[in-house]
């Protein structure tokens, strides 16, 4: 008998609701299992993610291990941590940059890979489609009042910007991100992992 996290990574390698509307095709990029006590939510893959298969392999990859202080043998251990976007695949391009998160997938999965977590799991909300998808309607209007209000949702879950280039004039923007935010998560992650 298969293990039920192979089972539903299977299954979800497998997706393809979303396959008209997939310019390079449906490739879900994702990892997860029933020990991840932290689960980071993402937008989708970009290109680069796409062609290697591997979540978050690229600068944004970089500057989000650099906020939470994983390393890269923490950050790529589903027993460790869940890497679950809000959409599987590559969505294409818009104005601006890559396209939102196709929305049939978080409906579709979700809550089905949430099912197989710890309960007592940290959960990062990365940018504003897993902010508005997650968080409760009250939690901001705009993502800085969402990220800004941290300490409401600390330590089981944390609001932060998505980690793209633009990011770096952001926190230029707001240094409490890196002063009052960013120690607080650290040590939650580290409590998570170590929890001794």
């Amino acid at each position: 008998m298969r293990h039920p996290d192979t089972a539903l990574l299977d299954e979800i390698s497998g997706c393809t609701i979303c396959a008209p509307y997939l310019p390079l095709g449906p490739r879900p990029v994702l990892q997860f299992s029933s020990t991840s006590r932290i689960l980071i939510i993402g937008q989708a893959p970009g290109t680069k993610v796409h062609n290697s298969g591997i979540p978050w392999q690229d600068d944004s990859g970089d500057r989000l291990r650099e906020w939470t202080g994983l390393d890269l043998d923490e950050f790529y251990d589903p027993a460790k941590v869940a890497l679950v976007p809000m959409g599987f695949c590559y969505p294409g391009k818009a104005a601006g940059g890559d396209a939102p998160p196709r929305p049939e997938c978080a409906p579709q999965w979700h809550a089905r890979i949430l099912e197989h977590l710890p309960a007592d799991r940290l959960t990062l909300l990365v940018g504003s489609y897993a902010q508005q998808y997650y968080l409760p309607k009250d939690a901001g209007k705009t993502l800085v009042e969402r990220v800004r209000s941290f300490d409401r949702f600390a330590p089981a879950i944390f609001p932060t910007p998505h980690p793209s280039w633009r990011s770096v004039a952001w926190r230029k923007r707001n240094p409490w991100f890196d002063a009052e935010l960013l120690p607080v998560l650290r040590a939650a992650i580290r409590n998570q992992l170590d929890p001794t």
